[in-house]
């Protein structure tokens, strides 16, 4: 089975992406072969600094590798050091509609009230599309929010296979049944994130053992004591997700162990296994990060790996779309 997935190098990383992204990442690798990638052409689709921009794309690789891939089992890399993606992007334009695009609601958001969009913001829901379908992908891991994604990437595929002849496979979705939104421990009414959050309800993959108690020691409950999931009960749901997430236990399981024993010692427990899920990661990710020649060796092995196995599909789909062959030196 072949499983690959994307995520951009904006914002510092949270548990949030953690239960929804990672976790998942490592997961489905043992099941197949995994090709991981940094989508930094994704990430220009916005203003953004070209020094930041950088050194983000560094501690995103740096993380992927600090959660738990097994670098014998996935690929990892770095999406700008495979050019097939650029260029599939432009072939599998010719197969999209402006009308699909508009209707994404990705870019309804991120452009809602701006007064200039960019074309790649507009265009790069067809960039996601041939990152997955190069690598003849199988299965997709991603959050809950790009299933609109998923559906294009399968149409796409679909209608170049009409038009063109059998060329991809067509990629289905893997999304998390538990902990898909983690909200923020401040406003539980809303996701949590690094853009739109709260500081302290932002539980970063980065921080601190003391800072991680010291966030959830400050996370909002509800009214009553009861440990249960309930709609008038967002804050603690949402506690018992996180703790289901770091603890590899079922929600209801959570709800049993802690029944009648109050918010405090709850909210302690959470704290306590959020910290023991985080803290090896942290040390794995400082460890890369202080070795910038070992992070690039692992990086470039990977672009090497995502070129050779990406090439055969796009020179087939040059093929395929009547392209004069280039004479091979």
């Amino acid at each position: 089975m072949r499983i690959f997935s994307g995520i951009q190098p904006t914002g510092d990383k949270h548990f949030g992406n953690y239960s929804g992204g990672f976790r998942q990442y490592v997961a489905t690798s043992k099941q197949g072969e995994g090709f991981f990638c940094v989508v930094d052409l994704h990430s220009i689709s916005l203003p953004y600094d070209p020094v930041e921009f950088r050194n983000r794309c560094l501690d995103l690789a740096a993380m992927l590798f600090a959660v738990g891939l097994d670098t014998e089992r996935s690929t990892v890399f770095i999406q700008s050091h495979v050019s097939a993606h650029a260029e599939a992007n432009w072939l599998l334009s010719s197969v999209s509609t402006v009308g699909e695009l508009r209707r994404m609601t990705q870019f309804k958001e991120k452009s809602r009230g701006q007064d200039s969009v960019s074309a790649a913001l507009f265009a790069y829901p067809v960039l996601m599309a041939g990152d997955i379908l190069l690598y003849q992908t199988d299965v997709v891991p991603v959050g809950d929010d790009q299933r609109q994604h998923i559906e294009l990437a399968r149409d796409l595929a679909a209608r170049f296979n009409a038009r063109f002849g059998e060329t991809f496979k067509l990629p289905r979705g893997v999304f998390p049944e538990e902990g898909a939104r983690i909200m923020d421990l401040q406003d539980p009414e809303k996701k949590m994130s690094t853009t739109g959050g709260t500081p302290m309800g932002t539980v970063l993959m980065l921080d601190s053992p003391e800072e991680i108690a010291r966030k959830f020691k400050a996370a909002v409950t509800d009214t009553g004591r009861d440990i249960v999931r309930a709609p008038d009960k967002p804050g603690v749901s949402n506690l018992i997700e996180i703790l289901a997430v770091a603890s590899g236990s079922a929600p209801a399981a959570v709800e049993q162990e802690y029944a009648g024993q109050g918010y405090g010692k709850f909210k302690a427990a959470v704290a306590e296994a959020v910290v023991a899920l985080l803290a090896p990661i942290r040390e794995r990710y400082l460890q890369l990060r202080s070795d910038p020649a070992e992070l690039e060796r692992l990086l470039a092995r990977g672009a090497e790996m995502a070129r050779a196995t990406s090439e055969p599909t796009l020179r087939r789909m040059y093929d395929r779309m009547g392209f004069v062959p280039r004479v091979r030196d």
